[in-house]
């Protein structure tokens, strides 16, 4: 198999949840991983991505296990600028694995997966008239998600979960909670959240659980055939 990919991050990202499901159709060592902030020391971050007055900002994780708050819009134009040259180096897929607001990448020759263009249709395609319960990391976050969940044909439900702070108790309470106003579908649309979330909301609540990272992986995995 020829097929290769290349998986873009903003900063540090759990690829590894996502490898079981995008190497069953290749194999590890045809698949590179490239972070625009992952590598960077926190001041060298701040030198290069600090947000201006007014600027909009999103949240990514550096490898101090620490959030930051940049700048979108140079974070964009770094990503841009890193999707022009692996789209010269042949690459079958590119999976451009984050939750920020960012639908404006552009390749040219590889096929380029966005989840905000792919992940709240197809969640919408599946849950079908359900009510869904999403988890989120953060407050902030909240008006972000709800735009982004307007495909939705019920309005969803949001509640707070943490999962670098908060133990797994607190996590199956936000949970319930959703549950208890309603929602039958739980989503949990961070990439911090990972299968051991999953299950433990499966098992604890008993209703499905979708995580957003591993739903485009298999799109992703489908794709390098």
């Amino acid at each position: 198999m020829s097929a290769n990919l290349a998986i873009l991050t903003i900063g540090v990202v759990p690829v590894n949840e996502a490898l079981p499901y995008l190497t069953e159709n290749i194999r590890e060592d045809q698949i590179t991983h490239i972070s625009l902030l992952g590598k960077m020391t926190r001041e060298e971050v701040m030198e290069d991505y600090a947000a201006e007055p007014g600027e909009e900002m999103i949240v990514s994780l550096l490898n101090d296990n620490e959030r930051v708050y940049v700048s979108k819009a140079k974070v964009v134009r770094d990503l841009q600028a890193v999707i022009e040259v692996l789209d010269q180096q042949h690459y079958d897929v590119i999976l451009f694995m984050s939750t920020a607001p960012i639908t404006s990448l552009v390749a040219r020759n590889a096929i380029l997966l966005e989840p905000l263009r792919i992940i709240p249709p197809l969640v919408a395609s599946i849950v079908d008239g359900h009510h869904v319960g999403v988890l989120v990391p953060l407050k902030e976050l909240i008006p972000s998600q709800q735009q982004k969940w307007q495909v939705l044909e019920n309005p969803p439900r949001f509640a707070l979960a943490d999962p670098m702070q908060h133990t797994d108790a607190q996590m199956v309470e936000a949970g319930r909670e959703l549950i208890d106003s309603g929602a039958d579908v739980l989503m949990l649309d961070c990439l911090g959240y990972s299968q051991k979330h999953r299950d433990l909301l499966q098992k604890a609540l008993d209703v499905p659980v979708l995580l957003s990272n591993i739903l485009v992986a298999r799109l992703a995995a489908e794709l390098l055939v």
